[in-house]
This record gives structure tokens, sequence and C-alpha cells, in this order.
């Protein structure tokens, strides 16, 4: 059937470890991951908990795609209540302990409570226990996956961890598994830290059982997989040039935030981009980019794997940082690089690098770097508060502040707790270009205007993985919209926020929608979970997630006023390229959201539409 039909339930506090029947209603209304941890989460806590309190629960959950050969089938989620936002989180991992965790026999994890001492759950097929982790407590990701496989004496041990930002409560603290991939936003990492749980180490031998309609599966995954291989984005540019490949376009259009925010092209964008990782340095002649990677099962091979120059300043006194590593995608390397006006790709890559050693969002972290930036140009912030020169354009500065951050010294501790606390903190919150406390990736709203009104309503604070509509605006996927335009967007936006729930909720990859649509992934489904999975009905759900993560926020003390962008993006015209002179019009297109969605002018779902849900 997909799924394996059992969770995992630990409570810390008392140290236990208990298997249930996971609730096969539930999964036949939200499909699994995203979805069905966002259903048990929302009805096992309470919406107005202190996220870093031990009533706040974690759970990570598998789709019923996830380990099974179709492909980019290796994806879970880690949710909770976001300590950076307040509001739900859900954050999406690939690589390899997703399928790891559905091989041994499991569809989700809850953990509750907090643990008396650092811990870390082992688990073997259907044995689970928790064991001592005070020897790990204050260690990297990195020295905990290899400290954990040699304990066992195992190296096919799949580890998920935090490092020390996770153990410090860094606000935007990540889960890292296999070394650089990441359940990356919202901090699902402090959460993971406050009940001193170190990590989740899973050994699986059984596979995945139970696909409903095997002769079916098969063919669908193939057809699937041909429709991935003979597009143009998912077949040849993420292969060869992965999510780097849109620093130059998007800078092109005009959309590449920089310098917090105050433009919207970046000088060095090229220096920067996925080209300049295949150049060779003039240093050693070695080019940065060694190989691309593929997560469990993928067969479009996005990610990098990248090398430092032994000679940069970052690492010339640091052989540990001298190996091949996770490499630069383009939402690190523009929040490293251009929101902070650094054009220097090896200090990016190490303060990445850092970011996967200890745990922390590159996102979160280099935008909230370039607002200490402003403010230290603007004279707010002295050299004496943050410990060294800030300016704009510093690689010196960025390296040392995520140094100070990893490791929670000094103003790292202020950075730590992301642009809008900290700008708040000294007077002057219009600086922090964030939704509900989370900072924006890569794409500036003045240039694509369909962008400005996803990260407003985002559920979970701004981000772009929750309705890519710059698919459709840019890259003409599936169908090309105007950018600039505002007639339409309120329909595409819905449009994608609500096929991405079904995406996530399968347990595949996002990024395949860049070639498949949901009537690529309904085949899919419905071969592994049954045939009453229609287009339709993946449509609902994708639609009733993500209307039950929004009554969660508004319980949680959320309302229409909090669906909105910082000032400088409604009030400061772009200065350069397509967009000059243009705001983005969030106002006209809201409104119209609310509409189409079916909530009131206030943004809360209508009793009609909870009805027609099922909620």
């Amino acid at each position: 059937m997909g799924w394996n039909r059992k969770l995992l339930r630990v409570n810390l506090t008392q140290g236990t470890c208990k298997e249930e029947p996971l609730n096969m209603e539930w999964a036949n209304e939200y499909l699994g991951s995203r979805g069905l941890s966002a259903k048990y989460l929302v009805s096992e806590i309470d919406p107005k908990v202190d996220p870093l309190s031990p009533d706040n629960k974690l759970i990570m959950a598998t789709g019923p795609l996830t380990g099974t050969m179709a492909s980019t089938g290796g994806r879970y989620t880690v949710s909770c209540k976001g300590p950076l936002t307040g509001a739900i989180a859900c954050s999406n991992s690939g690589g390899f302990f997703g399928a790891e965790l559905k091989f041994a026999g499991w569809d989700m994890i809850i953990f509750e409570g907090k643990s008396p001492k650092p811990v870390y759950l082992f688990i073997e097929n259907d044995k689970a226990e928790l064991r001592d982790a005070s020897h790990l407590w204050g260690t990297s990701c990195w020295h905990t996956e290899e400290q954990i496989k040699a304990d066992h004496q195992d190296p096919l041990i799949r580890v998920s961890s935090i490092g020390k930002a996770g153990e410090n409560q860094v606000l935007f603290a990540v889960v890292i598994n296999d070394l650089h991939r990441a359940a990356g936003r919202s901090g699902v990492g402090a959460v993971m830290g406050s009940k001193n749980l170190k990590a989740v180490a899973v050994r699986g031998t059984k596979g995945v059982a139970g696909i409903k309609d095997f002769p079916a599966f098969l063919k669908a995954t193939q057809d699937a997989k041909k429709v991935l291989a003979d597009n143009a984005v998912t077949g040849q540019g993420l292969p060869k040039y992965g999510t780097q490949v849109l620093m130059n376009v998007i800078n092109e259009i005009g959309a590449l935030p920089t310098r917090n925010h105050r433009d919207v092209q970046f000088e060095d964008a090229s220096k920067i981009s996925a080209e300049a990782m295949h150049e060779k340095r003039p240093t050693d002649g070695k080019s940065h980019l060694v190989t691309n990677a593929a997560c469990f099962g993928c067969t479009i091979a996005c990610g990098r794997i990248s090398q430092l120059d032994k000679n940069h300043f970052t690492v010339k006194n640091s052989p540990q940082y001298w190996g091949a590593s996770g490499g630069l995608e383009y939402e690190a390397a523009w929040a490293l690089g251009a929101a902070n006006g650094v054009g220097d790709l090896e200090a990016l890559q190490y303060a990445n690098m850092l970011c996967n050693e200890q745990g922390m969002d590159p996102i979160s972290f280099g935008a909230t770097v370039g607002a200490a930036m402003e403010l230290y140009e603007m004279g707010v912030l002295k050299k004496e508060e943050i410990g060294l020169d800030t300016p704009f354009g510093s690689a010196e500065a960025l390296a040392k502040l995520a140094e100070m951050t990893a490791s929670g010294e000094g103003f790292g501790k202020e950075i730590g707790q992301g642009s809008a606390r900290m700008c708040a903190k000294y007077g002057h919150p219009e600086l922090s270009m964030s939704v509900k406390k989370q900072e924006f990736p890569a794409y500036d709203s003045r240039g694509i205007q369909g962008m400005g009104l996803a990260y407003a309503t985002s559920n979970r604070g701004a981000c772009h993985l929750r309705g890519y509509t710059v698919a459709s605006e840019v890259l003409g996927i599936p169908v090309k919209t105007d950018p600039l335009a505002t007639e339409g967007k309120a329909e595409l936006v819905k449009a994608f926020q609500d096929a991405t729930a079904a995406f996530d909720a399968a347990g595949i990859c996002v990024f395949t929608s860049f070639a498949w649509t949901l009537a690529d992934v309904q085949p899919q489904v419905a071969a592994a979970c049954g045939e009453e999975w229609t287009l339709e009905k993946l449509n609902e759900v994708g639609e009733r997630i993500w209307n039950l993560e929004r009554q969660f926020n508004n319980a949680a003390g959320f309302t229409a006023k909090d669906d909105n962008l910082p000032p400088r993006l409604t009030t400061e015209p772009a200065k350069t390229g397509p967009a000059k002179g243009m705001v983005n019009q969030l106002d006209k297109m809201l409104p119209e959201y609310y509409k189409v969605r079916g909530w009131t002018p206030d943004g809360v779902p209508t009793d009609e539409t909870l009805a027609r849900l099922g909620l």
C-alpha cells in the first residue's frame, strides 16, 4: 500500500519507544510526509505552545513513495511548531535517511517531551532504543555521524543529527542527514536541541513492501523517469549546473536581491554562478566543482560536491576543510553572496560548509548577515558591538560571523536569533527582509510579482518551496506568465501551493515539478497506494494540507496582517533591470488570493471551504 502502516512514538521524558498503528483514515486524507505529519502535529499540540518547550513535538515522516523506485523517492520531512516563526514548520530533506527509515519498517517517528540528558535514537528494523549521547553533545553533525557509525561498527547506518547550532538554540538551526542534506528552514534543529535529542540513526534491511500493483508501478515510474530525462531543466540544466544555474538568469531579469534587498542586481553575480564553479582557478588549476551527486533514487542528480582552494584565507590553516564536501546550491550562494554583496566564491563555500558542519540554514544566516551589514553601514551597529568591521562586500566578515554564529560566540548569538529579532532589537524592524520572521530566499518580488504573494501567504514564513511561481514567471513552466504583471497571480500561486503540498506529501522532490505535473505523479501514487488516488483526489489533498496549516497558524495567533511584505518591497522601487521603477503590488493580489482560496477577507477559511475539505 505504499505505507508500512506503523509509526514509532518516542517519549523522551520517560525514555520509552513504542510502536503504534498508522492512522490510515488520516493517510487517506493527507497521503504522507508533510501532509500526514501536519495532521498528527495539529491534533496533538496546542498551537500556542512555546516552540522550545517540551510540549512541542517533533515529527520525522516519510511519504508512500519514499524508498521506492519512484525517481527522487528519498525525501522525508521534519515537522514541529517553528521557533523562528512561531508558525507551523515542515522542513523537507533528501539524501538517504528517509529511504532508510522506510526500509526499517517505519512511516513516521513522533518525538515528545524532553530527555533529562543528551540522547540519540537508534533504530535497527523493528528494534528502537534511546542511547546516551553525552560523548556526542557539543560536537558537529559531521563528527556525530562518523562517531555513531564507528560506535556501531556499521558504515551503512544513516544518520540525522544537529550540530552546535541546534544545541545552542540558534533559531534557524537545521537537521542534517548524510553530511550535507538538510531539513533546512524555520529552526527544526533548535527544537531537536531543546529536547536534548542529538541524532537519529537508522539501519533498515526490510525494503519497501506493500506496493499495491507492482507491474503498474514499474510502468508508471519508468514513464515518469523518461519525462524527467527528456526535459531541458531536469535532464540537462540541473544535472550539469545544479540549482546554481539560476544565478545569472535571475540577475539578468532584475530579481536578484542584493545588499539586503537595496538592489535587485549584483555586479559580481557571474563570479558566484554555476558557470564560475566549473571554471579552473588560477591559483591551483582546479575547478570548484568536483562532481554532481544524487539523493536516493534520484535520476536528476542536481547536488554539488566541491572543493575549496587550500590557499584561501578561510581554510589556509584548516586542513579539515580541504576535502570534497557538499557544494553550494543557488539559495545558499545567493544568501551568502549577493545578499551581502560578497563575490568571493571560496568564502561562500567556506560559510556553507560551516552551515552543514554545525547545522545552520544558510538562507536565514546569510540574509541576517545582510541586515547586520546594513545596520553597520548606517552606523547603528558599531565595530565594538560586532567585534569586527562588517561592511557590505566583506568576505572576511562573512566568514568570521559564520564561525561565531555556529559556535554561539559574541555577536554570533544575535545573528543566531534571525534578522527580525536582531533588527527590532537595534530599532530598525523594517530592515528585516522576512515574512513571519523567516528570511526571504533568492528572488526579489519587485521583479517577480507572484513570488511576493507566495512569500506573504506561505504557511511557514517566506519560502520559495511552498509555491515556486518562478517556474511559470521566469522559466515558462508549465505556462509562461509575465513576471511584472499581477493579473492571474492569485490563481497561479494557489495552484503552485496546492500542487507542491501534494508532491511533498507523496515523498518526492519538488524539483521533479519542473518536468512533472500531478498527472505524472498520480499514476505512481495510484499504483503504489490504490486506484482511488485519482488526479482530483491528489489536488484536493494538496488543498486540504494548505488549509490545515493555515488553521493551525490562525489558532497560533497569526492574522491577515501577517500576510505582508517588508516596506522596502512595497514602497522602494527597483533601481535597475526590467522591473526598474516597480514595487511589489501585494495589495492588488492578496484580496483576490483570499477569494480564490475560499477564505474571508480576513484570511480565514470559510465554513463552506472547511466543509468541502472535511476539516
